[in-house]
């Protein structure tokens, strides 16, 4: 039955690219049929053959991880919100290099094995000239966000799985990476897809714009859009500029705004293309700018513009205790109390070099616990690195986090990789998911917190200076019983521990939601309508924080008119009728209230059939329009 399948779809691809003419299936679409004719002419590949794809040898997976480690960073976070906004179950999100290697991969632990079945290996190469017609390779050449769907995949061996893929691109225009989204459900249709595309681009053009503001973190940078309240959003124009007014780089949205290519604007001086001095533009700078500015170009097209930076206007004199408190609480909010106390006490023995263990549900704010505790330390000033134990593959992760020596094993790079623990020298290593770390690795890393030595692979001891925060949503004592986890391990890295509560228990919900949402607005003024309000906060949030960040995350990039209302919300939260509980009790008009959420809960449930839901309700469709005007509904 295999070889039948190999047999026909290898039929297809030969007759789509003898020119004979197929009006339905894969070969219908042109961008298909022109990438299996290069699989073809130009790849000399064959549509039957199941050979296992190119898996590069660890030392050069390794470099090329070590080459992209900024954008690894940025991404990995991005990918785990991208794989949780998809349900995650039957999806890999993938990372590649500009070559087609995959360098990352988040997928379910249990379905790890179906993709490397599938032939999504850390390492594995899936550039068009080794897989032919797939997500990743033909979005290398094509350069464009697309989807490669079953049958439209060259090799048959491939026609389980479908792919959207979108690029990445470096500040200069040049192809940095791909993100792919593979799912190996036979059950998934082409139009499912449209959803996921829009996910995966909206993804891969926010690790674009990290990777670009990091790039540029020590020159000017000028944000700018044609609407005031896209500023700070994904879509936004991108031009940084040196201390004379030189621009150094510009994004595609920046390009597209200003109606010039890029080797028109690269190395010419700012004000040459907006109509203000460069003396008014560095004055207007701030380094936490987050209101935008009216700004008009050359051509006479208006603007709306921030511009990160030290501004060169004399600024009042601040306190420097207030600058020193303002900063440390940054990407986290404090509103529960009993999370606030948690806060004080690990920041008190982290000062004193104890090792801090948190405890929490995936998702319920681990990382930037950590990275709060640290900023709010006196090594804020000194590196915060972080590593998942889960996340790196276990014939990796020895290397990520000691380092090797060049030449110590083959494929090793000549000048040898620094590991975590080297790296975060002077300041704080954070080690995400702790009990999953391979028992060898254990003994190596109690060794190094014992003697403060560290030993690269094939190389001398150095002496490394570095505070451990761990982290974990499992019960380590658990897997110490059961002989997974080091008992010694357990208690040298337990100085404190402490247990971050579930986003449904936290006391400040109301208060995050805010926090979060203005964090992703990006300097944007957002409301809430308070129907959507209160339907965000009954929802029980099974992936915590991170869950209710990449939701606020899609309504503040879709947000038409600063306002999000109850039919904004995606379905499953729209469902989950508010607890009585949380109705203002004070409330004067009780059953006009009621009035209103019956309606609005209808309206939702007819998706705005004004006839059905006049029915539903029992009512004429007059009667529907005047009880809408009267509560002021609107769509």
């Amino acid at each position: 039955m295999h070889d039948n399948h190999l047999s026909r779809h290898a039929q297809q691809v030969l007759t789509v690219t003898q020119g004979k003419p197929h009006l339905h299936g894969p070969g219908a679409d042109p961008s298909i049929a022109r990438s299996w004719l290069r699989c073809l002419e130009d790849y000399h590949l064959d549509p039957a053959l199941t050979m296992a794809p190119t898996v590069l040898e660890h030392g050069r997976v390794l470099e090329s991880r070590e080459r992209l480690q900024q954008v690894l960073q940025i991404a990995g976070n991005e990918m785990s919100s991208l794989h949780q906004q998809l349900s995650g179950a039957g999806h890999a999100v993938l990372l590649t290099d500009a070559r087609g290697v995959i360098l990352n991969c988040v997928t379910a632990p249990a379905e790890r094995k179906i993709f490397e079945r599938a032939g999504l290996w850390l390492g594995a190469d899936w550039s068009e000239a080794c897989e032919g017609t797939n997500g990743i390779g033909t979005c290398l050449v094509e350069r464009q966000a697309l989807t490669i769907h079953q049958d439209e995949h060259f090799r048959g061996r491939h026609t389980g799985l479908t792919c959207s893929a979108s690029p990445v691109f470096d500040p200069h225009g040049e192809l940095l990476a791909v993100l792919d989204v593979s799912s190996a459900r036979h059950d998934v249709s082409r139009q499912s897809q449209f959803h996921t595309m829009a996910l995966v681009n909206l993804s891969a053009k926010m690790i674009e714009s990290c990777y670009f503001l990091r790039c540029f973190d020590n020159q000017w940078l000028l944000r700018f859009h044609l609407q005031a309240e896209s500023v700070g959003l994904f879509s936004e124009g991108l031009l940084a500029f040196d201390g004379d007014g030189r621009i150094s780089a510009v994004n595609q949205s920046a390009l597209n705004l200003l109606g010039h290519i890029r080797g028109g604007l690269l190395g010419k001086p700012v004000e040459a293309f907006f109509d203000c001095s460069l003396d008014d533009l560095l004055g207007r700078a701030s380094a936490n700018a987050s209101a935008s500015w009216p700004l008009r170009t050359r051509n006479g097209r208006h603007l709306f513009a921030l511009l990160r930076g030290e501004s060169r206007k004399p600024l009042p004199s601040m306190p420097a205790p207030v600058v020193a408190k303002a900063q440390p609480l940054a990407g986290i909010c404090l509103g529960d109390a009993a999370l606030q106390a948690d806060f004080r006490k690990a920041l008190r023995v982290f000062e004193r070099d104890v090792p801090l263990l948190v405890n929490g549900e995936t998702g319920s704010g681990k990382e930037a616990f950590a990275k709060a505790v640290h900023h709010a330390s006196q090594r804020a000033n000194k590196a915060f690195v972080a590593l998942n134990c889960a996340a790196i593959p276990e014939s990796l992760i020895e290397s990520e986090l000691f380092g090797y020596r060049g030449g110590s094993f083959t494929g090793a790079r000549k000048d040898g990789m620094r590991g975590k623990l080297q790296q975060a020298d002077g300041g704080t290593l954070f080690l995400d998911e702790i009990g999953d770390m391979p028992l060898a690795l254990q003994t190596r890393l109690l060794r190094v917190l014992e003697d403060r030595q560290v030993v690269p692979i094939g190389g001398e001891p150095e002496a490394v200076n570095v505070r451990i925060i761990s982290a974990t949503h499992r019960n380590l004592l658990e897997r110490v019983e059961d002989g997974s986890f080091r008992e010694d391990l357990y208690y040298r890295l337990n100085g404190l521990e402490v247990a971050l509560p579930a986003l449904r228990e936290r006391s400040d919900k109301s208060q995050l939601l805010d926090f979060l949402l203005a964090e992703e607005a990006g300097g944007e003024v957002i409301v809430i309508d308070e129907p959507a309000r209160q339907a965000l906060l009954a929802f029980n949030w099974p992936g915590n924080v991170r869950q209710l960040r990449n939701v606020l995350r899609t309504l503040a990039a879709l947000c038409d008119d600063g306002r999000i209302r109850l039919e904004d919300l995606p379905a499953m939260i729209r469902q989950v009728r508010p607890p009585l509980e949380l109705k203002t009790p004070e409330s004067e008009h009780p059953l006009e209230d009621a009035e209103r959420l019956a309606l609005l809960n209808a309206l939702q449930q007819t998706h705005w059939h004004m006839t059905q839901t006049a029915q539903q309700l029992g009512v004429s469709r007059n009667t529907l329009y005047r009880k809408l005007r009267k509560h002021a509904i609107t769509r």
